[in-house]
């Protein structure tokens, strides 16, 4: 990081589309530091629209037409809201980065693709914009994701720690961390689903009379139980045989796919049921891929066949606020403490929308933000295309 004292807006739009975060950060002195942060609520008619071109339909253009301009202008009242939070204005930040609405992430194709007009949101903001970050890696043979390892790495590596990011987000995706002093590399990739697939079974069978999409506290998954057999059946997707380098989607992992397990022997179990063995899915997916990292990583054992702690897993994104999920994790690795990331100096619900600063800072002082071991690129790359606000 430069010793200069230099300020960045991140912004983040996720797969539940139902929120943009916005974060200012102060990189100085090789640190980052989050000065103000704001969540801007996605339009309701723009978050249908975005889920109707998230799936594959007819005149996919034509949506795309209507919704690239709205949604450029909802990224700009999210930074302008940001900073009126603050003492700062547009000149005293040296740029954004934007992340974009994923509409679209097939990696087999060596495609993605990330919609909000960069050339809007710098023109509406007048501050310097860095977007599309994630098809310069596809470009040298990557996956394109998960992005958010180089930052982790760049924040979160302990000199003598080894340690696991764990981002819960609409996907998941983990970092592992060996400690420097073992100069191996990082390991990072999406683990499968996150919270795609629990907000989705909410909206569409929960009958909840509020606006909202999502199980507050997992406290209707709480009223179910875990349905075993389609927990074993969900597990056997192919994806998690699949080594890394690997990325995910909605494409893989959504509320069709669900229902092709639902047809046989579910009827005997509610749907809170069901919502109860989502989360459970989700957790031991992750838990899985913990644990072959940590084992890969050199688990300690002492003379007496005791394993000893030797990773600190972390977790972050949405999903770090649903304690039943965290609970979950906390079972499923009893030999790793499960913290968030708010105990090593992030708050969870932001470490993304601050990567996303991070990356923009990487590309203006034209600094690699990808990890090959990650993502498979052949080689460090500058990631995103700079639209310059004059």
């Amino acid at each position: 990081m430069h010793n200069k004292r230099e300020l960045y807006i991140g912004l983040m739009s996720g797969t539940s589309i139902d929120g943009i975060d916005a974060a200012l950060v102060e990189f100085k002195d090789g640190k980052c530091q989050l000065i103000a942060q704001h969540l801007q609520p996605m339009p309701a008619t723009l978050t249908a629209q975005l889920h109707q071109l998230c799936r594959p339909n007819d005149n996919e253009i034509s949506t795309l037409a209507i919704i690239e301009q709205p949604l450029a202008q909802a990224f700009a009242l999210a930074c302008q809201q940001l900073l009126a939070k603050t003492s700062y204005t547009a000149s005293d930040v040296t740029a954004i980065g934007s992340h974009g609405q994923t509409i679209r992430h097939h990696p087999e194709h060596g495609f993605t693709l990330q919609i909000g007009d960069a050339n809007i949101l710098a023109t509406l903001t007048n501050i310097d914009t860095v977007a599309d970050f994630r098809r310069k890696d596809m470009a040298l043979g990557g996956q394109g994701a998960p992005l958010v390892p180089a930052f982790h790495q760049a924040v979160f590596q302990h000199q003598t720690i080894n340690r696991a990011i764990v981002n819960i987000g609409g996907l998941a995706n983990i970092t592992y961390l060996p400690s420097r002093q073992q100069a191996k590399p990082s390991i990072g990739y999406d683990t499968g689903p996150g919270n795609t697939l629990l907000d989705a079974w909410f909206s569409a069978n929960s009958h909840c009379d509020s606006d909202r999409h999502y199980d507050i506290d997992g406290q209707w998954a709480s009223s179910g139980v875990i349905i075993e057999s389609l927990l074993t059946s969900l597990l056997q997707h192919e994806y998690f045989a699949l080594n890394p380098p690997k990325s995910t989607g909605r494409e893989l992992f959504n509320l069709a796919w669900l229902g092709k397990y639902l047809t046989i022997g579910a009827r005997e179990y509610t749907d809170a049921d069901i919502q109860r063995t989502l989360t459970r899915f989700t957790a031991v997916s992750i838990a899985n891929e913990v644990t072959k990292l940590i084992q890969s990583g050199g688990i300690r054992v002492n003379s007496s066949g005791e394993v000893s702690i030797s990773t600190e897993v972390y977790i972050c994104g949405g999903g770090a606020a649903n304690p039943l999920l965290m609970a979950d994790l906390a079972q499923l690795l009893p030999n790793s403490p499960v913290m968030t990331t708010a105990e090593i100096g992030i708050a969870p619900d932001w470490v993304e929308a601050i990567a996303f600063a991070w990356l923009a800072k990487q590309h203006m002082h034209k600094q690699p933000g990808n990890l090959p071991a990650v993502t498979g690129a052949s080689r460090l790359a500058i990631l995103g295309a700079f639209y310059p606000a004059g």
